[in-house]
């Protein structure tokens, strides 16, 4: 923390202000889209039917796969407004569009009142926020990425990421209380839309970033020329092989190990959130040390190095007695949090492959259908393949997601390589 305050002295007035407008909205409407995703193990039970344990883990899986199958709508929505009218306009109106969903959640009638309308309207409700919340984390890590230069931005973008699970840890948090107090779900979701509307108020101070503006101008003296928009088919593919890469470990830490706590340990909703809660207060504190390292390693190796210890722990995964021994479940939980598949704090050299004016599209597009698939496919193919081979069934899914998430890291490292040789012999001639 001290290290990012000396930081921040660096900056300018505008542009601290800008940093702290990104993280805190950040920070609270990753809180909102992750209410749910916590309370889970409470609201499936008020707005989904009782049944059998088999069918109310998929009926639970597509309830938290519905944030992100339309993600990638979103995506081409958010990304036409961020490369045409800004991307402070796209920032504003996706933090608006999560207000409405977290009031309407507040106000929703539950299955017991009005049948399978209410899992139909709380679905609706999930698709409107996953639909934001693209906008939102794209939107702000390309606005700090295009105003601060590196290593600032390395640095700085990835507190957007960080933040994320702080939000994430405080959603926990909250349903933590809600237990404790016995206090009513709904009033944590009406604050939820209270602070997102807040926060889009609030976020009316933001400037253009220079990258969109000088690009606009651009635009608007060739008007009548057709841009040329060179984006390399592997550099999208090596992107989109980055960024599956987190889902998968997300799904097995909190949405498949709460089921093993459940059903093989017999812990209650509170118990699971309590413990979730203590698994994401780890994962904030090891991303805050990778941040730190970035001032001695450079990004991508420490993304790399991190690749490498993930898929390493994915395949260990089947030698350890996770369904009978809580020590094992645990043990997986913190080392997957360790070398998650991550992509801090290298997210400033992804974005800068991409030509500005389709930045935004692309990098959103890309983000949202990674998430769209790889939440589906473990979320609905891990119910069927762990029930099929067991825990082996989770390394039929993570060795191909590890092995293309080292691939992209390698095609970007090389990419960064050949501009820095580039760079060179241009100031050769220049000298």
């Amino acid at each position: 923390m001290v290290q990012k305050l000396k930081l921040f002295s660096t900056l300018t007035k505008n542009q601290r202000e800008a940093v702290g407008l990104l993280q805190i909205g950040t920070f609270l409407e990753y809180f909102d889209v992750m209410l749910y995703v916590h309370l889970a193990v409470l609201l499936n039970e008020l707005f989904f039917p009782k049944t059998d344990p088999k069918t109310a883990a998929l009926l639970s899986a597509f309830a938290f796969c519905s944030t992100y199958v339309l993600r990638p709508f979103g995506a081409l929505f958010f990304g036409y407004i961020g490369d045409n009218l800004g991307r402070k306009t796209a920032i504003i109106l996706s933090t608006s569009l999560m207000a409405v969903a977290c009031f309407f959640m507040s106000i929703l009638p539950t299955y017991a009142e009005i049948g399978i309308f209410a899992s139909i309207a709380m679905i609706t409700c999930r698709v409107i926020q996953g639909f934001s919340a693209t906008g939102e984390v794209i939107g702000a890590e390309i606005y700090l990425s295009e105003l601060l230069k590196p290593p600032a931005s390395y640095q700085l973008v990835s507190w957007i990421v960080e933040l994320c699970t702080l939000g994430s840890f405080a959603s926990l948090l909250a349903a933590s209380l809600i237990f404790k107090c016995n206090a009513s779900w709904r009033t944590v979701f009406i604050l939820g839309g209270m602070i997102a509307l807040s926060g889009a108020v609030a976020r009316r101070k933001l400037r253009e970033t220079p990258d969109f503006l000088n690009n606009q101008l651009a635009r608007n003296r060739n008007k009548g020329v057709n841009e040329v928009s060179v984006i390399s088919k592997a550099t999208s593919f090596a992107y989109f092989l980055i960024y599956s890469g987190y889902p998968l470990c997300f799904y097995i830490i909190y949405i498949y190990c709460a089921d093993i706590l459940k059903h093989s340990f017999n812990y209650s909703p509170k118990q699971v959130i309590d413990h979730n809660l203590l698994i994401t207060l780890l994962s904030f504190v090891i991303g805050i040390s990778i941040i730190f390292m970035v001032r001695r390693v450079n990004p991508l190796k420490i993304v790399k190095i991190r690749g490498y210890l993930s898929t390493f722990t994915l395949l260990l995964v089947p030698l350890l007695p996770i369904t009978s021994s809580l020590h094992a479940l645990i043990a997986m939980q913190v080392l997957l949090s360790f070398f998650a598949l991550g992509t801090i704090p290298a997210i400033p050299i992804f974005f800068k492959y991409f030509p500005v004016h389709k930045r935004f599209t692309y990098s959103s597009i890309l983000y949202a259908v990674s998430r769209a698939i790889m939440y589906v496919f473990t979320s609905f193919g891990l119910v069927y393949l762990t029930d099929l081979l067991g825990v082996y069934g989770l390394s039929l899914v993570a060795v191909p997601v590890g092995i293309g998430f080292l691939w992209g890291v390698k095609h970007f490292e090389k990419l960064e390589e050949a501009q820095y040789f580039e760079e060179k012999f241009r100031l050769s001639l220049a000298a």
